[in-house]
């Protein structure tokens, strides 16, 4: 059912709940999982695939830290980092690559919250046609 997933990750203990649901969820559908995190600081903003900053050096070295944790459960997994606006950028990945399932954390905002301050989750639920599991961080 669920073949190709993507996760979408912060790099903040918030990612946690979402790792450790998929992880099972992968190990039991025998899906490939794609990790993704959208560097969104100046230099990522501003130089995009270019850029070099110790923020991207940390970004990679945690995208490969959590692959090696799903490979290391028997999973398929591969990591990639997109840059600019997370929302865009999940999106655009979800449209041009495609999968099955796009699995990602949530603060737990209220939803009234959201219509203010807005939200990742709400652009990426309007705006992709592929189920969406959100799960609220603990």
């Amino acid at each position: 059912m669920y073949k190709k997933i993507l996760v979408t990750l912060e790099a903040t203990p918030t990612d946690r709940a979402i790792i450790d649901h998929v992880k099972a969820l992968a190990r039991f559908m025998q899906s490939q999982v794609v990790l993704l995190h959208v560097a969104d600081g100046w230099a990522a903003r501003t130089f995009g695939s270019d850029a070099v900053s110790p923020e991207v050096a940390e970004d990679v070295a945690y995208l490969e830290k959590i692959r090696a944790e799903f490979q290391a459960a028997g999973i398929a997994a591969t990591a990639e980092l997109a840059f600019g606006e997370p929302g865009d950028e999940i999106v655009k990945w979800v449209e041009g690559k495609g999968c099955d399932l796009v699995a990602m954390s949530t603060h737990g905002h209220l939803i009234v919250g959201d219509l203010f301050l807005g939200s990742t989750v709400r652009q990426v639920r309007h705006s992709i046609r592929v189920p969406l599991l959100l799960l609220k961080a603990k």
